[in-house]
């Protein structure tokens, strides 16, 4: 295995980002079989990944290097997918965004029998890693080349640990026992991060290890207790960064421009408004990227910076702009009032799902001496002076409701005068919206300007992919339908091709209407209406949680079963799912009492179960809370549910790349969660 410093650690025996990328380009280069299928991105459906896959994509289609982006939605995808990848004998550069962190990519179950020629690499944010695959070697392990972000120097002692785990001799065996190092790795297996056998090389190498920790020329054998010591330090290395590679391999080759900083931008806010990153680690990265938009983006003579009223200065300004984002659910696209109601920190403070948090809310407003018609309207129609003085007032009033906390440094682009400029906030839930519900559900999205009445007069509509794609699909219907009637004979007469047209799967419509939506205005604005509806139902459906008393209390978390409602088809996507449960970790904070792990500080755990009444599954996701705004705790639900389904034998699946995120047969639920509780105080 090899792995790649950041190019700031990098040195003429340690190459970086740049010499893996131009070993890339000479590899498609001397290949004699040059097609879309050298090189090849496997991205997973996320907007981290979407936008760093896009970044690399386009500096990929600078060089004139034909390349191919395959969308993976979790780890059974890519099992089957792996077959068809190994037939491609053109294949020469494999490059897997935020997946195979977690596999044993070394192994035969993976790439171990893959081509000599075969390069894998892996930039992944998402943890934990598998230590195998990091620290491993030998064999295809040092043609799996991982893109480090410079977190693989502070890991010496989960090294040290995994290492110990994985060539150390068993307690207590003979010296029969200690020669059979299978058996050592059979046992250790399911807890370990590497799942390889020994191959004779191996062996070499596993000795010089042991040398090397012991300091004595025989291994000695450790300890139970340091056994489990190590376990726990291998279990437990977390660390979430934003996908940061691209970009930087962009500096390096000073490439970079406004629309690979956007989507870095856009990388970093969603990890932000996600809760995977802490807010200290996000400003770190925000005063770096502030550094850029200033370098790209210098304001003409005697043009300030106006957060409040960001305009584009010409037709052709694609200029980002710094500014201070509100934490109000998309507030320059809603009205004020929608903006504050279904903000998950407005509801934490105010406790919005109560009648009396509601009226707190409109007392707010007109403290500040806003009237009702004002924060009714949207907000782009509002009268300039109060959006001037909406910070301000805010700043004064806020603080009395318990909104300390109201801003966060972002930033916003320009798109001329085709469309209004966008916060890098409201670009992140838009995609991620399409993401989740492009397609594959029923959405109805509310129709502009069809506000008061609309709902009686027709005023909503079925998403239909938006404006464009709605446009463009009646236009294809009128086309097909008058040349139905020519080609019926044609069609009719071809019976001798049994192949039909296989239908695509919607989760990759989505892929691609986000990937797309990424460098285009138009998209992206249609799918601010199917982000709004979707924070409708995700306030609905928490309310409804909230007010009939369905979380249950277990001793080191807490559970919420959806088994019923009319949003439960919507709530059976896990990323959906997962939304809630931290629309419910935010909108709680304050209410309850933080839960005093066994490792770490307090924190607030919660297992969501919905049921899909289609496959007659749960899909269960597992989030960690903190009791700060801005605080980060690191999710460990991931193990805790391996162990959990183990323990009980329960029917399920591990298909998602997020290791929390698992789904269980509908009649292994209780037993799944109760064997949760008894594991509960492991995590």
């Amino acid at each position: 295995m090899v792995y790649l410093p950041p190019p700031q650690l990098a040195s003429a025996s340690r190459p970086s980002y740049g010499e893996a990328y131009t070993d890339i380009l000479a590899a498609h280069r001397r290949s004699p079989l040059t097609s879309a299928s050298s090189v090849i991105l496997l991205v997973a459906p996320d907007v981290d990944a979407l936008c760093a896959a896009k970044m690399l994509a386009e500096l990929l289609k600078q060089d004139d290097v034909m390349h191919r982006i395959i969308p993976v939605s979790g780890v059974a995808e890519l099992e089957s997918m792996k077959d068809e990848i190994a037939a491609y004998t053109e294949l020469h550069t494999l490059i897997l965004f935020n997946m195979g962190a977690i596999l044993d990519l070394p192994s035969p179950m993976w790439f171990g029998e893959f081509s000599t020629k075969l390069t894998v690499h892996v930039i992944d944010s998402t943890r934990p890693q598998n230590l195998g695959s990091l620290f491993g070697g030998g064999g295809i392990g040092d043609r799996i080349v991982i893109w480090d972000d410079g977190e693989v120097e502070k890991m010496a002692e989960e090294r040290k640990a995994w290492e110990a785990l994985e060539y150390e001799p068993e307690p207590d065996s003979d010296a029969s026992d200690f020669e059979s190092e299978d058996d050592v790795d059979e046992e250790f297996s399911e807890y370990t991060s590497s799942h390889k056998r020994k191959s004779p090389q191996d062996g070499d190498r596993g000795r010089d290890k042991r040398l090397k920790l012991d300091n004595s020329n025989q291994p000695s054998r450790i300890s139970r207790e340091q056994r489990t010591t190590y376990q726990a330090i291998v279990d437990k290395h977390y660390t979430s960064a934003p996908l940061r590679q691209s970009y930087i391999l962009a500096t390096v080759l000073e490439r970079v421009d406004c629309d690979l900083l956007w989507l870095s931008i856009l990388g970093l806010t969603y990890q932000y408004t996600t809760a995977r990153i802490s807010r200290e680690f996000y400003e770190k990265y925000h005063s770096i990227y502030h550094d850029e938009v200033s370098r790209l983006n210098p304001l003409p003579t005697g043009v300030t910076n106006d957060v409040d009223t960001i305009t584009a200065l010409s037709p052709d300004d694609l200029s980002i702009r710094a500014t201070e984002e509100l934490r109000f659910t998309l507030f320059r696209h809603w009205t004020l009032y929608d903006a504050m109601f279904h903000s998950s920190y407005v509801a934490g403070k105010l406790g919005i799902w109560k009648e009396r948090g509601r009226k707190r809310l409109t007392g707010l407003l007109a403290k500040m001496g806003f009237s009702i018609p004002q924060t009714q309207q949207p907000y782009a129609h509002m009268d300039l002076d109060l959006k001037h003085q909406l910070r301000s007032k805010l700043d004064a009033i806020a603080p009395e409701y318990g909104l300390v906390e109201l801003t966060y440094p972002s930033f916003a682009r320009c798109f001329g005068y085709r469309a209004p400029p966008l916060s890098a906030a409201d670009a992140v839930e838009a995609v991620s919206a399409l993401l989740d519900v492009a397609g594959g559900i029923r959405m109805e999205v509310e129709v502009e300007g069809a506000r008061h009445g609309g709902e009686w007069f027709g005023g909503g509509r079925v998403w239909e992919g938006g404006k464009r794609a709605h446009d463009e699909s009646t236009r294809a219907k009128e086309s097909a339908d008058s040349s139905t009637n020519a080609n019926a004979e044609a069609i009719r007469d071809d019976t001798d091709d049994p192949e039909e047209p296989t239908e695509v799967p919607w989760w990759v419509k989505n892929f691609w209407a986000g990937y797309d939506a990424l460098t285009d205005a138009v998209p992206l604005r249609d799918a601010l209406a199917l982000s709004m509806s979707l924070h409708r139902a995700i306030i609905r459906q928490g309310t409804s949680i909230i007010d009939k008393q369905d979380i249950r209390t277990m001793r080191s978390h807490r559970v919420v079963i959806l088994s019923q409602g009319p949003d439960l088809a919507l709530f059976a996507h896990p990323g959906v799912l997962a939304r809630l449960a931290l629309w419910l970790i935010d909108a709680l904070r304050d209410k309850l009492p933080g839960t005093k792990l066994a490792r770490g500080k307090k924190s607030l755990p919660f297992v969501l179960a919905c049921l899909n009444e289609k496959a007659a599954t749960y899909i269960v996701v597992g989030v960690m809370g903190a009791l700060e705004v801005g605080d980060v705790r690191k999710n460990e639900f991931g193990l805790a549910f391996i162990n959990a389904k183990d323990r009980c034998n329960a029917r399920s699946s591990h298909n998602s790349f997020n290791t929390s995120v698992l789904e269980i047969d509908q009649g292994d639920l209780k037993a799944f969660l109760e064997a949760l509780c008894e594991v509960g105080e492991g995590y």
